[in-house]
């Protein structure tokens, strides 16, 4: 049996009360503190356990967003593309990206061009076009994300400051405990968010959840069971390194194959917003990032290969004698561990069946895992706990099962979920109701009126759009489409 210790009882002082509580400050928390504000609310506090927003988005060094676009149809806006109109403004060479006014372009020079950086040409070779998917410097993004909360008088912010345990009233949360400098304190709230991105608070509230992601050394068929640690390297000319590899593929497999023997694990590098810098990324699978045992394994086991891989590539890598490290990220790069079971769970059958929910609260396109990457619509519900009240978890931690989490929790999806969830708790806070009983029709008429989030069936829905989503069938003719629903017995 574990040996256990009985903490002794004890008094926390109550640090604060608030409408919103948002904790953790990645993509998620940072788009939900801010959509609470804007929404209206009084009071909001957001809690983050590093210094910095963004998480794995500035912290993680996960360098770009991908599929913001379907065909010429710019159907993810909102506070994620607020990050680039930003960057545009303030630190225009920071990202690399077809324009907005591009995206669905097919221009054979273009085409060329982007087809160098990957995710940004669709996939598919007989309808190749642009795809706005930006690279960034996420240093550039900490400074953004600082400015959009400080102009926003009514939110107070935590930094170093984490959340550690839910502060239950029988199946209602009423506030969190939280962990500092200062010591264990409380704060109240009328909702909370969990924004932790591993269920840290509502695996102790009471909700459903599962844990873990089923056992694969197949990257492609289970992203969301990997950890990664990465990193960046300086020195190279990444486009001259793009063509070479693109005119001699067995030669740049052959190097490739090299990086993953040397590094001991499935590693590679992609563009990071500046031609002289390649970040890397990697996929060591069969781990869970909020496992301590595999948070250590990651750690080590990436950095103790960096030099290695350096070194070889200042030897043999084409355009890249001067290669050198540039810098690791700060904190382990996080794909999934555990999994709200909510009030709905997605599935490959939702997306296979073109599913649509009178409580979407997000529209976007996916990187092409069933349906040729077409806008898919995400619930509410997804981010609804079942049990406990006034509870929304949205993030890389949402309710979707194992084989199908990992394609709708990248980071366009973890800030729609988040500015939902932020305008839902503000609409609960000034209607006096509970998450479970919100007005959905208000929180959908603020994401489209006040804060440019396209949806479906409402105000702000673009015809055209719609029009080409039926022509395509919402992407339900592709081949992996057809042996989901036969795989339910569904008769199409």
């Amino acid at each position: 049996m574990a040996r256990t210790y009985l903490e002794p009882a004890s008094e926390l002082p109550i640090y604060d009360e608030c409408d919103v509580l948002v904790v953790g400050g990645g993509s998620a928390g940072h788009s939900a503190a801010l959509a609470a504000a804007r929404a209206g609310c009084e009071k909001v506090i957001l809690m983050e356990r590093y210094g910095y927003f963004g998480g794995d988005v500035t912290g993680g060094y996960v360098l770009m967003i991908p599929a913001l676009s379907w065909q010429n149809f710019n159907c993810v806006r909102g506070i994620q593309e607020e990050w680039f109109v930003r960057l545009d403004k303030n630190a225009p060479d920071s990202y690399i990206s077809p324009e907005r006014e591009e995206v669905g372009e097919k221009d054979a020079f273009k085409l060329e061009r982007w087809s160098l950086i990957h995710g940004c040409v669709a996939p598919d070779k007989n309808n190749p076009y642009l795809i706005r998917a930006p690279y960034y410097e996420p240093t550039q993004l900490k400074l953004e994300f600082d400015a959009m909360i400080q102009e926003q008088p009514n939110i107070k912010v935590l930094l170093h400051a984490w959340g550690t345990r839910p502060i239950m009233d029988g199946n209602t949360i009423k506030g969190v405990v939280f962990e500092s400098k200062e010591g264990r304190q409380a704060i109240f709230a009328k909702v909370v968010i969990d924004a932790t991105g591993d269920g840290d608070i509502f695996s102790q509230a009471g909700c459903p959840w599962e844990a873990g992601i089923p056992r694969t050394e197949d990257v492609r068929e289970n992203r969301g069971g990997m950890t990664a640690l990465v990193w960046r390297m300086g020195g190279v000319d990444f486009e001259a390194f793009a063509r070479w590899a693109k005119d001699n593929p067995a030669e740049a497999a052959a190097f490739r194959q090299n990086l993953n023997k040397i590094a001991g694990y499935l590693t590679g590098f992609f563009p990071a917003g500046s031609n002289e810098i390649v970040w890397w990324n990697n996929w060591l699978p069969n781990r869970d990032c909020s496992n301590l045992d595999d948070i250590r394994y990651t750690e080590f086991t990436v950095r103790n290969s960096i030099r290695k891989l350096v070194e070889f590539c200042r030897k043999n890598m084409p355009y890249g004698k001067n290669a050198y490290i540039y810098d690791i990220a700060p904190q382990l790069g996080c794909r999934s561990s555990r999994r709200l079971v909510g009030e709905h769970v997605y599935t490959r059958l939702d997306i296979a069946t073109g599913a649509k929910f009178d409580d979407v609260i997000a529209w976007h396109s996916v990187i092409p895992m069933v349906n040729d990457g077409a806008p898919i619509e995400i619930p509410y519900r997804i981010m609804l706990p079942q049990k406990v009240e006034n509870l929304l978890c949205p993030g890389r931690h949402l309710s979707a099962d194992a084989d199908t989490i990992s394609g709708v929790t990248l980071i366009p999806q973890c800030v729609g979920t988040g500015q939902a969830a932020g305008v839902a708790a503000a609409v609960c806070v000034k209607d006096g109701t509970t998450t479970h009983n919100v007005d959905i029709k208000k929180v959908q008429k603020i994401l489209c009126t006040e804060q440019d989030v396209p949806l479906p069936r409402q105000e702000n829905t673009d015809p055209e759009l719609v029009r080409a989503l039926e022509e395509y069938k919402y992407g339900t003719y592709t081949e992996t489409a057809k042996k989901v629903r036969a795989a339910a017995g569904l008769d199409w």
